[in-house]
């Protein structure tokens, strides 16, 4: 099988705990791109979170793709073009905040290089902040200021707090919205329908690549979409069990450059890691 795309999650997989992609891991995919295959960072990560990861690997140059906000909004790096996007619609946002305001939670959305917040700042927005690379901003009337289109809103808190919302939330906006925790402390606030998957599709049916020419990497749940979706999907050594479940192949950790190892896999032995059509996990010591 010839793998003409890969799909990357960041933090926890194509980055180390230090949130650096290791000159290992890049010089394997420079290799990938430089054969012909496509990148594709898919991140719950605002657009500007993922650029500086984007320009390390030379996307533009080679044609690769962002695909930020867990999906709702996909980029052509090569033409800095939005080939589609999805918006929370802004009318819940005050019933939200209504819902939020007596918990010790933030909730932000983004606003140029900028985190916009609202409710509170807590530990967890100063570490979504940092892991960006963006500036807080925070505003005393967050569902006044918004009034401009959004991709999603985040709230950050204790994992307690932050699950008992996940339910109040889901249940409230079932129909309308998607809620999912992408870290216990992260939920994630964003248009029905939108998860990674449903995104790669739409991406591969406009440039012409089969599903089972596609590679999906993660280790989170909002990987796990497209880790089934992919031709080939592989979970991080470091990754939940759920996401080690859905995966085809289980390669090593982060921070042992599990991309990296991955991508030698591929090129040392093709034909050996699994297919959609033969869905099973090949022990590791079969393919040495």
């Amino acid at each position: 099988m010839t793998y003409k795309i890969i799909a990357l999650d960041l933090d926890g997989t194509l980055t180390n705990s230090e949130k650096i992609i290791t000159e290992k891991t890049r010089e394997k995919l420079m290799e990938f791109q430089k054969n012909g295959g496509k990148v594709v960072l898919a991140s719950g990560r605002p657009t500007m979170g993922i650029l500086p990861h984007a320009q390390r690997l030379r996307l533009k140059e080679y044609g690769g793709y962002i695909l930020s906000f867990n999906g709702g909004c996909v980029i052509d790096c090569k033409t800095n073009s939005v080939l589609f996007q999805q918006k929370l619609p802004l009318s819940v946002i005050p019933e939200i905040m209504d819902i939020i305001k007596d918990y010790p939670v933030g909730i932000n959305t983004y606003e140029g290089s900028d985190i916009l917040v609202g409710n509170c700042v807590n530990e967890y927005t100063e570490l979504e902040a940092r892991i960006n690379g963006m500036g807080i901003h925070y505003v005393d009337n967050f569902a006044e200021y918004v009034q401009f289109d959004v991709n999603k809103c985040l709230l950050q808190g204790d994992p307690a707090v932050i699950l008992e919302l996940e339910q109040i939330l889901s249940e409230k906006y079932k129909n309308i919205l998607g809620i999912f925790k992408s870290e216990a402390f992260f939920l994630e606030i964003v248009p029905k329908g939108v998860d990674k998957a449903m995104s790669i599709d739409r991406l591969l049916k406009m440039i012409g690549i089969r599903t089972e020419e596609c590679i999906a990497c993660g280790d989170g749940f909002n990987d796990i979409s497209m880790i089934r979706y992919a031709g080939l999907g592989v979970a991080m050594s470091n990754a939940k069990q759920p996401v080690k479940d859905a995966a085809d192949y289980i390669t090593l950790s982060n921070d042992q450059d599990g991309i990296a190892h991955l991508l030698k896999k591929i090129s040392k032995y093709p034909g050996k890691l699994p297919v959609r059509s033969a869905r099973s996990i090949v022990p590791e010591e079969n393919l040495y």
